[in-house]
């Protein structure tokens, strides 16, 4: 993960830089910015296995938590729009303890910022011991807190955790 990071800052340093100081052979606009920063995302993805094994096994992860994240995010707010624009609402707002797998901070703060970034939910607090995360969610199916964690846990904890191992 720390590799995929640094790629892209190398990327995204190098894309500027040529850019900025080089002589481009494309216009700079936003288009030929992110092809430039693709084709070089692709090379240090390309020569990755010269010195970092896990790579190729951690990226196409990297690709489908992404996916993962964004599907959940349009479904929230699809959900959260709908409740809004029709006269009854279907909330049912409730706080639950999530116990967390996760144990880096890293990894509990990007589970709480993702959580928090997907409409209809809130990342509260994390305990002490960072063995529990609180979360507040508007819609809870069923009566059903149970459901709603595993839901957590088998969506955004989960994917995470692969991610990062």
């Amino acid at each position: 993960m720390k590799t995929f990071f640094v790629h892209l800052l190398i990327a995204l340093i190098s894309s500027y830089v040529y850019f900025k100081y080089g002589d481009p052979i494309f216009p700079y606009n936003a288009i030929w910015a992110v092809v430039v920063w693709s084709a070089i995302m692709v090379v240090l993805w390309l020569t990755t296995p010269l010195y970092h094994k896990s790579y190729f096994r951690k990226l196409p992860k990297a690709i489908a938590f992404v996916a993962y994240f964004l599907k959940e995010l349009v479904v929230a707010n699809l959900k959260v729009a709908y409740d809004i624009l029709t006269p009854h609402y279907r909330l049912q707002p409730t706080v639950v303890a999530l116990p967390l797998s996760v144990t880096t901070d890293f990894e509990i703060t990007v589970l709480a910022g993702i959580i928090t970034l997907t409409p209809g939910t809130l990342s509260i607090d994390v305990s002490s011991d960072k063995k529990i995360l609180y979360v507040h969610s508007l819609y809870l199916k069923h009566n059903d807190a149970e459901q709603l964690k595993q839901s957590l846990k088998q969506g955004f904890e989960r994917r995470l955790m692969e991610l990062t191992a």
